[in-house]
C-alpha cells in the first residue's frame, strides 16, 4: 500500500527542491551536542508556523533507524486507536517505509490497535514529520499510530504496551509524539495555558497532562499521543524532560487576538 501525501502543497511545499530546502532551512543552526532521547514531542502545523519549532528539535536530535510516531486523528474518521502496519508513505521527497516488524509487535501488544488506513488518509499531524525524518535518516522505518479520543486507561495501557516492545528491541526506537498546543484563544491566555500543560510534561507526569489538559480546557490537540508517549517514557527510565522551544502563531502572522501553541521538547 501507498499512503499518498494529503497536505502537500498546503502544509509544506509539494516541489521536492523547494522542500529539501525549507527542511534544511529549519535545521540549520549551531553544532550542539546530539540528544540521545526516549521520546519528543513536535507539532505538526503548516511549516511557515510551527517548522521552525519542529526543527530546533530534530536538529537536537540522534535519529534512530526505527521510530514510532503518535499523533491525534484530528477528523472523525475511522478507528479511534488507528495502526498501519505495512506499505510506505509518499511525500515530495520519496517514499518512507512503515516498519512492519515493529508494528506488528505493537498490534500483538496492544490488540485494541486496529488497522485503519481511512483513519490515515486525510491525517496530517504524522504527514508533516516525514520530511524531516527524510532529511535526517534516508533510510529510517516507522510505525505510524493515531488516537481520537481515549480515557487514561487506554493510554496508560497503550504507553506500557509500546515500553514493553521498545524494552525488547535491540536496536534503539525514538517515540515521536505529534501535539500543537492550545487553540485559538489570545496569545496571552494560551501561554499561559500552555505553561501548565509543559510544566506537567517536564515534570515526567503523564496523569498530570491528561487531567490538567482537561481540568484547564487547553485544547491540546494531540494530549493523548503525548501522554501515552510519555508513560512510555516514564517506564524506559527517563529522568528528564526539557523545553528546546516553544511560540505562538502570532509571532509569524502577528496577529495576538487567536493564536495556536507550539511545544518542542526532549524526554530521555
Amino acid at each position: 500500500m501507498i499512503r499518498l501525501p494529503a497536505v502537500a502543497g498546503r502544509f509544506y511545499p509539494d516541489d521536492p527542491g523547494r522542500l529539501s530546502a525549507d527542511v534544511d532551512s529549519f535545521l540549520a543552526g549551531g553544532e550542539k551536542k546530539k540528544i540521545r532521547a526516549l521520546a519528543c514531542l513536535v507539532p505538526h502545523a503548516g511549516y511557515i508556523y510551527s517548522a521552525a519549532v519542529a526543527g530546533e528539535v530534530y536538529r537536537r536530535l540522534e535519529i534512530p533507524m526505527r521510530l514510532i510516531l503518535l499523533g491525534p486523528r484530528h477528523y472523525p474518521r475511522g478507528a479511534s486507536l488507528a495502526i498501519l502496519s505495512d506499505g510506505v508513505w509518499q511525500t515530495p521527497l520519496g517514499m518512507a517505509p512503515i516498519d512492519h516488524l515493529l508494528a506488528g509487535k505493537i498490534v500483538r501488544a496492544f490488540p485494541l490497535l486496529r488497522e485503519d488506513a481511512l483513519a490515515h488518509s486525510a491525517e496530517h499531524s504524522l504527514e508533516v514529520q516525514i520530511p524531516f525524518l527524510q532529511r535526517l535518516a534516508p533510510s529510517f522505518g516507522f510505525v505510524p499510530i493515531v488516537i481520537g479520543h481515549a480515557k487514561w486507561e487506554t493510554l496508560e495501557a497503550l504507553g506500557l504496551a509500546l515500553a514493553g516492545v521498545i524494552a525488547a528491541e535491540r536496536e534503539p526506537v525514538l517515540l515521536v509524539a505529534s501535539s500543537d498546543m492550545n487553540h485559538y484563544e489570545n496569545d496571552a491566555v494560551t501561554r499561559v495555558k500552555d505553561r501548565k500543560a509543559i510544566e506537567r510534561i517536564l515534570a515526567l507526569d503523564p496523569r498530570g497532562l491528561f487531567d490538567t489538559v482537561r481540568d484547564e480546557n487547553i485544547s491540546m490537540c494531540g494530549f493523548a499521543a503525548a501522554v501515552a508517549a510519555l508513560i512510555a517514557a516514564r517506564e524506559l527510565g527517563a529522568r528528564e524532560a526539557e523545553l528546546i522551544r516553544y511560540a505562538t502563531s502570532g509571532e509569524v502572522n502577528g496577529d495576538l487576538r487567536e493564536v495556536v501553541g507550539y511545544a518542542g521538547m526532549v524526554i530521555r
